[in-house]
């Protein structure tokens, strides 16, 4: 995590969906009564760029001012909707694991058998987190506060219970079924998922740099994640 360095391309990239998503909010018509009769949505909009921010500059670097701008809102509206900028913050952090969790509700992990839902659920690991580099980064910025602040969050740690759940539910499945190994932790098993997909997006550019391998190609992409479904399938074989 010590190597990880800023890709002046992808902060480039940051900046520009910010103000996009500040020019679509001021250019929709009725936004500022919008902002007065849908809260959802004026938060659901501060959610949005605050992502970026935070995950672009850490809850230290981040500015409630540049927030409260891009969203075309106000600081005082931005708090009393959140709180504080910790509040923001944590928000931020419940909202994008929100997401992820709820996209893994929907692959209907049961219907599969096991093997092929280990495969589907650890596919879809290797997919959503490339796709979304600013959940790495909040990641990364949290556990540079050693979890302080996501500790603090009861929601996130709600939402975290049915992904171990259905790690649980694929792998019982499968030691009933003989396709795997008696002797593996379920936690351990989403830990080590985890890991191996949270590298491939956390340090793709300095591990890039250093052995001098292009890793954002498709064909490269690609054979990385059929590494990974394989060996966490592999691991598992009795």
């Amino acid at each position: 995590m010590n190597e990880m360095v800023q890709n002046p391309s992808k902060a480039a990239s940051v900046r520009a969906t910010r103000q996009r998503a500040a020019r679509d909010a001021a250019a929709t018509p009725g936004a500022d009564r919008v902002r007065v009769n849908d809260p959802d949505r004026t938060m659901a909009n501060i959610l949005q760029v605050a992502t970026a921010e935070f995950a672009d500059k850490g809850l230290a670097g981040a500015r409630i001012d540049e927030i409260a701008a891009l969203t075309s809102t106000s600081k005082r509206m931005i708090y009393y909707y959140f709180g504080s900028k910790e509040g923001l913050y944590v928000a931020v952090l419940e909202d994008a694991y929100r997401r992820i969790r709820r996209i893994e509700s929907e692959l209907h992990l049961e219907d599969l058998a096991p093997e092929q839902a280990l495969r589907t659920l650890v596919g879809f690991t290797v997919d959503y987190q490339l796709a979304n580099p600013d959940f790495i980064r909040l990641v990364m910025n949290e556990n540079m506060h050693r979890g302080e602040f996501i500790s603090q969050s009861t929601t996130i740690q709600e939402l975290n219970i049915p992904v171990i759940h259905a790690v649980r539910n694929v792998y019982e499945r499968g030691v009933a079924s003989g396709v795997f190994r008696p002797d593996v932790d379920p936690v351990d098993l989403h830990m080590s998922i985890s890991a191996l997909c949270f590298f491939n997006v956390s340090n793709r550019h300095t591990f890039g740099a250093i052995f001098k391998r292009s890793l954002d190609s498709p064909a490269a992409t690609a054979q990385r994640r059929e590494s990974i479904i394989e060996m966490i399938v592999r691991f598992l074989r009795p």
